[in-house]
């Protein structure tokens, strides 16, 4: 009788200490400038739905798509889309309610989104280095090499990897059981934040990230610094200056992007996600989050002759 008495007590304590929603804190101390800053993002995010939908749009109806980096571009604004549609929208609602709850399987499922477009990402502009790389140091040989149907290929080969390499750490956090503190300093779901919530061991998630670091950070990185490496020795030996210069036009855009989204990812992971560091990761997060899909096809477009000629035309074509 005692002994049943307490284990029902136990259990009764266990279903108290059971997280089955994690409360999500957004930005802190912005009682004075919420609107302020959800009007912000809220333009932000209308302006990055805008530009890479244009982008999509310029490149399907001109001849643009023909050509191979402008058929990975248009991959790289559906997956800036992505990204910011699925971080966005519950950003504004954080920052209106100053915090709000999310289920356990809309966190898992939004970090899984992310983790998709993030992943797409990295390995699109992997496989835009080596078409610059291809363009430049093999220009001869470029079109028969770079055809449609190996762009086909690569882009495909990158978003089937961003949609399989989540999925281990996905089933891990879903066996997991979460309790104590159900808060979440962040606005949104990463990784590191859910792990810290977890009162089981998560030795085998930290070999899941150990082991997925290899294709999806540290190769990609290892081929874009080659690529460029051989690009620049390349640019360097052509003998005109005006020769250089338009040679390094055609990979600028792209290398301006990489260094970009690379360096706020590499330093959000870098910075500790604890104390005073907290505040500094928040603002790396939103970089790398909400500007970065901003700044991308704004880049693009405004360093692009292709791109600017081709708004011109159309442009041109509506009012005549």
């Amino acid at each position: 009788m005692h002994l049943s008495l307490h284990k029902n007590i136990l259990e009764q304590i266990t279903n108290k200490t059971v997280i089955k929603e994690f409360w999500i804190l957004g930005f802190e101390n912005i009682q004075n400038t919420k609107y302020l800053l959800f009007l912000l993002f809220l333009m932000i995010y209308i302006i990055t739905l805008s530009a890479n939908f244009t982008i999509i749009l310029l490149i399907s109806l001109s001849h643009l798509i023909n050509a191979p980096m402008y058929f990975f571009l248009s991959h790289l604004s559906f997956s800036d889309i992505l990204l910011t549609t699925t971080i966005g929208p519950e950003m504004l609602r954080f920052i209106l309610r100053e915090g709000s709850a999310v289920s356990l399987s809309g966190c898992f499922l939004q970090f899984y989104v992310f983790s998709v477009s993030g992943i797409n990402e990295c390995l699109l502009l992997t496989v835009m280095s080596y078409d610059r790389y291809l363009a430049i140091c093999n220009p001869l040989r470029y079109s028969s090499i770079m055809d449609l149907k190996l762009c086909i290929l690569l882009a495909t080969s990158s978003w089937v990897c961003g949609l399989v390499f989540p999925l281990p750490q996905i089933v891990l956090l879903q066996k997991m059981t979460f309790c104590g503190s159900n808060i979440i300093n962040h606005f949104y779901c990463d990784l590191l934040p859910l792990l810290k919530l977890s009162c089981q061991e998560t030795s085998a998630n930290e070999i899941v990230i150990a082991i997925g670091s290899i294709p999806i950070l540290f190769l990609p990185v290892i081929v874009i610094s080659v690529t460029y490496i051989k690009i620049i020795a390349a640019i360097l030996r052509i003998s005109t200056s005006v020769g250089r210069q338009k040679a390094f036009s055609t990979c600028s855009s792209h290398l301006t992007v990489v260094c970009m989204y690379y360096g706020t990812l590499v330093f959000n992971y870098l910075v500790p996600s604890e104390g005073q560091y907290l505040g500094l990761q928040k603002m790396v997060s939103v970089c790398y989050t909400i500007v970065t899909p901003l700044l991308n096809p704004l880049i693009y477009s405004l360093r692009n002759e292709e791109i600017k000629r081709t708004i011109t035309k159309l442009i041109f074509k509506k009012i005549i």
